[in-house]
């Protein structure tokens, strides 16, 4: 009988609302834990960075493998970077959505009606495409169809402003900035950035001690780790 009774009963615009806002913020928190695993990523890659540029300091001969990985990881750090932006971007967004949300409540309970919303239309339409809100920003959606809000499945008539899929290869000078930041002290006594390998230079093979070779290893291993968690936010 209370099935019926719903089934028939125009739902309650609060619980509407406090449904919309609950789902809202728990995007956010979500966000705010990405944030913060990201921005670990970016200290680590930072020490990296400074480690293998005094190994490249230290060790004549490791010199050009540790300006390869001063390289390799200032292009990570870009990574992360932007993955940072991206998601400090979708917050705002959020926060945008959710005083919108709010508002159009607002003139429904004074003017007994509500209106679709083409902004927060807009605004769900990027959202929803981000892959780590993509199950609730569905929900999301589902939840304004019903409250009138929006008017239909927003990701089949809106285009999207931002190409998620745009990873291309950070320029050198992208890169030479970024070591120019973070190796500044050291240049400022020594000159000179870690310089770019030349793809048809052969790097002669110097004799390696077995005894750096775990080190070796454990730099990869924890570069592999940080793409990961990387990709982990991305997919």
């Amino acid at each position: 009988m209370q099935t019926l009774r719903s089934f028939f009963t125009p739902p309650d615009p609060q619980a509407q609302m406090r449904k919309c806002n609950t789902l809202l913020r728990s995007n956010m928190r979500k966000i705010d834990r990405d944030i913060t695993q990201v921005k670990q990523v970016e200290t680590k890659t930072k020490n990296l960075i400074l480690a293998a540029d005094r190994r490249a300091q230290r060790n004549p001969a490791q010199r050009k493998q540790a300006e390869k990985e001063v390289r390799d990881f200032a292009r990570e750090l870009i990574r992360a970077r932007k993955t940072t932006a991206r998601l400090v971007t979708s917050k705002a967004q959020l926060n945008s959505v959710q005083m919108q949300v709010n508002e159009a409540f607002a003139l429904r309970k004074i003017e007994g009606s509500i209106r679709a919303s083409v902004k927060i239309m807009k605004d769900v339409n990027t959202l929803v495409r981000l892959p780590e809100l993509a199950g609730t920003m569905q929900e999301l959606s589902v939840e304004l169809m019903k409250a009138g809000i929006i008017e239909e499945m927003v990701g089949e008539q809106l285009p999207v402003d931002v190409d998620l899929e745009d990873e291309e290869e950070e320029a050198e000078g992208e890169v030479d900035k970024v070591l120019g930041e973070i190796l500044k002290d050291r240049m400022e006594k020594t000159g000179g950035l870690p310089s770019v390998p030349e793809p048809s230079q052969k790097i002669p093979q110097q004799p390696q001690h077995t005894d750096e070779e775990p080190e070796e290893e454990d730099t990869e291993a924890m570069m592999d780790q940080m793409r990961n968690r990387l990709e982990a936010l991305r997919s």
